[in-house]
């Protein structure tokens, strides 16, 4: 259950030292803005349209981003989250980590009809099933099975997916 990141070595410096070798400061500027506009955005339309069309994110039809959730910065194109899902508040999406040696990027995934509790960190390179719920304040660190109710820090399944759930919830 390794996250999906790729890694890229860096010498001298803290990889974050050469973060604008990786992204355009302008880019990084822009988004910025737009990221905190749908943050206060109480319009759950207007939220999405900011994330789907000027930061490139894929946003399913009636997915809802409490208050307060921070997708990522750099690289908010590699962040998919499929129809009718739930964004707790205050959540951070990651799909970077700049680290001392290295930094890593990686695609998330976020399943439909999937309810991420508030001040959850989703951590680069995982994908988080259909029918999942991740418990509030969790550290997502690792691939979420489907239908399975998961939490804490480290992460850990509370309640695995069954059968019965999957044909209940249809």
């Amino acid at each position: 259950m390794v996250r999906n990141v790729t890694r890229y070595p860096v010498e001298g410096h803290n990889s974050l030292w050469y973060i604008y070798r990786t992204v355009s400061p302008w880019k990084g500027v822009r988004n910025f803005i737009f990221i905190q506009i749908a943050r206060y955005c109480p319009i759950l339309p207007l939220k999405n349209w900011i994330y789907r069309r000027i930061l490139g994110m894929k946003v399913g039809k009636h997915t809802s981003f409490a208050l307060m959730a921070m997708v990522d910065v750099f690289f908010p194109e590699k962040i998919t989250v499929g129809e009718n899902s739930i964004i707790g508040y205050n959540t951070t999406i990651l799909a970077h980590e700049y680290l001392i040696k290295e930094y890593r990027l990686g695609e998330v995934v976020i399943g439909e009809n999937v309810l991420i509790g508030a001040n959850t960190t989703i951590l680069p390179g995982v994908t988080i099933g259909d029918w999942a719920v991740v418990a509030a304040g969790s550290v997502v660190h690792k691939n979420v099975a489907a239908g399975s109710f998961v939490g804490g820090n480290p992460l850990r399944e509370l309640r695995p997916a069954s059968s019965e759930d999957s044909s209940e919830q249809v």
